[in-house]
């Protein structure tokens, strides 16, 4: 028997702004987007060129109040093959919501407040 792992959920406010982040911070893009025809709800489904992972954003139109996507100590992971230079993007996005040097990485949280942790390619987990 075999489970494979592929995707993670996360529900929205401001879709584009979440696909803009993404694609920006960690180079996903836009596979595909499903919903009905009354666009009342999207599942916007996001890839990179780095893993099989998939991001699924989940948007509910006339959602205004902010959705609980598990809290900070529930996040998503990404080992990088240049710390430094993730990091200065970062930075210079404003994204980074904690930093532990001891341990040698990072958390980026997303527009709805999703945690990202930031992992250096040589580090193991």
């Amino acid at each position: 028997m075999k489970a494979q792992f592929i995707h993670r959920c996360t529900h929205v406010l401001d879709k584009q702004a979440t696909i803009a982040f993404y694609e920006k911070a960690l180079g996903f893009h836009v596979d595909r987007e499903v919903g009905p025809e009354d666009g009342s709800w999207t599942n916007t489904f996001m890839v990179n060129d780095a893993s099989p992972f998939m991001l699924e954003l989940t948007w509910n139109r006339g959602r205004v109040e902010p959705y609980d996507n598990g809290g900070s100590d529930t996040h998503i992971a990404f080992r990088v093959d240049d710390y430094e230079a993730f990091h200065e993007l970062h930075e210079e996005m404003g994204c980074i919501v904690f930093e532990n040097t001891r341990m040698g990485l990072y958390f980026i949280a997303d527009p709805d407040g999703t945690w990202i942790e930031i992992l250096p390619e040589k580090r193991p987990v």
